[in-house]
Formats: structure tokens, C-alpha cells, sequence
């Protein structure tokens, strides 16, 4: 009897997304031990040796929330979340300032950065939100009062203006897109949906009008960084050498990477420092350089087959809650991913996002070793029926 257990306790581990986090870890070891050279010649382990010791904790951290039951974290919700806002209020306070940005509480030595952990508490408290009508109403259709869209909204705008205000743009734009994917998957109507979209059709539509014929007031919405950004996206060819250089250079080691890669720290834009921030935003740039088209593919490949793991888990689980948890992970994962890979291949502008798994960092990694235990810990408890 002891053996069919512990069997059955063993089955309810989702071993194909253990075996991808490895791969990324790997990879990422890889890449980052690559990135450490242009940074520190006399020693090229400082960044290798320093994202092994945040993947152990981070693991430490996510197998101790695949035994913890989910279920609890509604009722953890509302307390979760008010700490986080205390925490980004204490980073507009208090925090430290780092290439003109307001983001980190220095905790003796380590920065911790409270917008990352932030995007674990919006998610846990909208599925919240979702999880109680659908409790209320014992099913979920496409009939959710728009009450509930506008609680969903409610309680993303504080941490989006916070976060923005620091400003951090890319972290503000995870937070929207959580938002819209829980407002996406709480059944609310495609005439709400619409209305939303033309909501921000309309913002951006204003934006563009007011950087136009009005620049003055444009710029007290836009932070002059993020429209040299924008410039250097657009028009990257005219500001190679100014607001487009980083994507620019990226560009160029991406295409000398051509199908096999230059092999490891034989990359120039990489090695050179010609890439800034190599060992985090654009991490991919140098495994497209260093690697080629076969390295990013492999890449592209692994987040591909675990973002599909996550929308089978989501699926098949039998508790709404621990649905809505695992899609706001998809959204927070989907949206990081596309984001900064894009962002390195001109498809998007470059908003300083951190590739999940892969960027070297402490806070990034140890938030989405967080989400991917809560999404273990939904696998674990997930009870399978031979009949539906």
C-alpha cells in the first residue's frame, strides 16, 4: 500500500517541466559564464558562480511551494498584495537610485527588488477575485458582470502607476499584461474586450497626436529614456549610434552567429562589451552570436514546449483557483519571453526585461521560481478521474 503511494505522489510531479528548468539552467550557466568576460578578465566565474547560488535557493524555494497547498494563498491574497504595495511605496521612499532608476531596497548588500515579487501577489489576488464570482455563480461563462473587470482593474492600476513611476516601463507592462489575462480568462463578455481595446487604441491614438502637436505635454507623460527607446526602435538606422546602439550592436551579433554560432567566447559584439547588459536584458543576443540560429532555436524551442505544459496543466486541473493561478503564470512567462526576445531582435522596443530562467539576476529568477512552484504545486495536488 506504502509503495502505490508513494507511486502515486511521484506521478503527480510534472518531471517534463523539471526537465526544462534544467536545460535552461544549464544553458543559462552557459551564457553567463560567456557574459563574464567582457565584465571581470581576472575572473571569468563571478557571474557563474553567483547565478548557481540563486538557482539553488530558487529551487530550494519552488519545491517547498509544490508541497505547500495553493488552495491557502486565496486567503493569503489580500495580505500578499498589501505588502507588496507597502514594499513599492518604501522603494518610492527609500529606495536606491541605479542609472536613473528608483528600484531596489538595498538590504545589506543584496538589492532586492520589490516590483519583481509584485507580479506573484497581483496574480494570487486576481485569481482571487475570479475564483470568488465563479463560487458565487458556480459556473463561468461568458456573462462576468463587468463589476468584476472592474475590480480586476482596480487592484492592477496602484502597482502599474507605482512601478511606472520608478520608472520601470518593462515590469509596468508585465503587470498589464497579468492584468489582461486574467480580465481575458474571467469570461467577461467580447463587448467588454472591446471596449478595453479601444480604451487603449485611444490612449496610444492621444500619445501619438500629442507627440505631434503638443510635445510639451507629451513629455510629462513619457520619461525622455523611454522615448529615445522608441526613437531608437523606429528609426534605428539614423540613431545607430545613440538611442538604437544597444539594438543596433545586438543585431549585428545575432546575424554573425548565421547557423552554428561563432562558439563560445569567440563572440565580438558579445565579448567586446559593444552589447550592454549583456548578461541580463540581452542574453539572447549573445547566445544568438555565440550559438547561432541552432542555439536560439533550441532556446525558442524549450519555452515553446513549457508554455504549452503550462496551458495542459491549467486545463486539466480540477479547481478553478489553481486555474486562473497557472494562466497568470502563462501571461507573466508569455509576456517576458516575447518581450525580450523581441526587443533584441528589433520586434519590440527595448523595455530592460530580464529572458525568465535565462538572464543572470537574483529578484527575476527567484519570482519566476516562485511562480513555476505555485504552478508545481497546482500539478501536485490535481486529482485525475477516469471519468469527466
Amino acid at each position: 500500500m506504502g509503495t502505490e503511494n508513494n507511486k502515486l505522489e511521484y506521478s503527480r510531479v510534472d518531471y517534463t517541466l523539471l526537465f526544462l528548468l534544467f536545460l535552461l539552467f544549464i544553458i543559462s550557466l552557459v551564457a553567463v559564464y560567456s557574459a563574464s568576460g567582457q565584465y571581470f578578465a581576472n575572473d571569468p566565474f563571478y557571474f557563474f558562480k553567483r547565478q548557481i547560488v540563486w538557482y539553488i535557493i530558487g529551487v530550494g524555494i519552488m519545491v517547498s511551494i509544490m508541497f505547500f497547498d495553493y488552495e491557502l494563498l486565496e486567503n493569503l491574497a489580500l495580505p500578499f498584495y498589501t505588502l507588496g504595495l507597502i514594499l513599492l511605496v518604501a522603494v518610492e521612499l527609500f529606495g536606491t537610485v541605479r542609472n536613473g532608476s528608483q528600484r531596489w531596497i538595498n538590504l545589506g548588500g543584496f538589492m532586492l527588488q520589490p516590483s519583481e515579487f509584485m507580479k506573484i501577489f497581483l496574480l494570487i489576488i486576481l485569481a482571487g477575485v475570479i475564483n470568488k464570482w465563479v463560487k458565487e455563480k458556480h459556473e463561468l461563462d461568458f456573462k462576468t458582470p463587468p463589476i468584476v473587470v472592474i475590480k480586476l482593474i482596480a487592484y492592477s492600476m496602484p502597482p502599474f502607476l507605482l512601478i511606472l513611476k520608478q520608472p520601470d516601463l518593462g515590469t509596468a507592462l508585465v503587470i498589464a499584461a497579468i492584468m489582461i489575462t486574467m480580465i481575458f480568462i474571467s469570461g467577461t463578455s467580447w463587448k467588454v474586450l472591446s471596449l478595453l481595446a479601444g480604451f487603449i487604441i485611444s490612449v496610444l491614438g492621444t500619445l501619438v497626436y500629442l507627440h505631434n502637436y503638443n510635445f510639451e505635454l507629451f513629455t510629462k507623460f513619457i520619461e525622455p529614456h523611454q522615448l529615445e527607446r522608441i526613437y531608437g526602435w523606429l528609426s534605428r538606422e539614423e540613431y545607430a549610434s545613440s538611442y538604437g546602439f544597444q539594438l543596433t550592436e545586438a543585431l549585428k551579433g545575432i546575424g554573425a552567429g548565421q547557423v552554428s554560432g561563432r562558439g563560445l567566447l569567440e563572440g565580438v559584439q558579445s565579448q567586446s562589451g559593444r552589447i550592454p547588459e549583456v548578461q541580463t536584458d540581452f542574453i539572447f543576443a549573445l547566445i544568438g552570436e555565440e550559438f547561432g540560429f541552432v542555439g536560439a532555436t533550441i532556446v525558442i524551442s524549450i519555452y515553446f514546449i513549457m508554455i504549452y505544459r503550462l496551458i495542459m496543466i491549467a486545463i486539466h486541473c480540477d479547481n478553478p483557483f489553481g486555474t486562473y493561478l497557472v494562466t497568470g503564470v502563462i501571461g507573466l512567462f508569455a509576456f517576458q519571453i516575447f518581450q525580450n526576445i523581441g526587443m533584441t531582435i528589433g520586434l519590440m522596443p527595448i523595455t530592460g526585461l530580464a529572458l525568465p530562467f535565462m538572464s543572470y539576476g537574483g529578484s527575476a529568477l527567484l519570482t519566476n521560481m516562485i511562480a513555476m512552484g505555485i504552478v508545481m504545486s497546482v500539478k501536485y495536488r490535481t486529482k485525475q478521474f477516469m471519468f469527466d
